[in-house]
Formats: C-alpha cells, sequence, structure tokens
C-alpha cells in the first residue's frame, strides 16, 4: 500500500463565552450538536452528561466515527471542547474544522486557545 493512513484530526479548544447561559444550560447545546451530527452524516454511539449543582455541564457525545466532548466552567466565562473523527471509511478532516466552526459560532466564542492534531 502507498498511501499513508491517516486515523484522523483532533480539534481541542479553549473558549471564552460571555453569555453564561450557554455554560449552565445542556439541553440547548445538545439540540444544536445532534443537529450538526444529523447534517454531518455522523453516528451517535452514546452520549454521557453531567449537569453540576449551580454551575456548568459536561457531555461526552460518543460518535461511530469517534466523539465530541464538553466541559463548561460559568463562573470562568470558559469551555474546553474537543472534536475528533476518524478517517476509517473516508477523510473527515473538513467536517472536524467545519464543527468547529459552528460550535464557536454557537457559543459567539472568543478562542483562547484551539490546536489541530492530525493523527
Amino acid at each position: 500500500m502507498n498511501e499513508k493512513y491517516t486515523p484522523g484530526k483532533h480539534l481541542l479548544m479553549t473558549l471564552q463565552v460571555e453569555e453564561a447561559s450557554l455554560l449552565t444550560t445542556i439541553d440547548p447545546f445538545l439540540e444544536f450538536t445532534k443537529k450538526q451530527i444529523n447534517i454531518h452524516n455522523l453516528q451517535i454511539v452514546g452520549i454521557s452528561t453531567h449537569s453540576f449543582e449551580g454551575g456548568g455541564f459536561t457531555a461526552a457525545i460518543c460518535l461511530m466515527e469517534s466523539h465530541i466532548c464538553i466541559h463548561t466552567w460559568p463562573e470562568f466565562g470558559q469551555l474546553t471542547l474537543d472534536v475528533y473523527l476518524c478517517n476509517y471509511l473516508k477523510d473527515n478532516s473538513e467536517k472536524v474544522l467545519h464543527l468547529g466552526k459552528l460550535f464557536k459560532t454557537y457559543f459567539n466564542a472568543i478562542v483562547i486557545n484551539e490546536t489541530v492534531v492530525n493523527r
């Protein structure tokens, strides 16, 4: 085989968010994320979430293609988010970058840190 296989692209972001309700209410985030997963032809395997008393939330959305994970800190106006999609059947690299842009727009966020890892 002459072609080098690349397992996927992993986007890691730390974002600053002004609107506290976006960091404390998980349901709108899950609704938005599920819609984007559908639009991008990805498949959900499972979702695990937790809302912290008087605070933020965390969610891990396991996909057949890998995952989307978030953890929010409303007391600091920040969140961390990562999107990783594998390339087993097709190259999903552009989907990772597009999802990252959509999440930044959803949160109306300022990027504190953004790292792209080509696996």
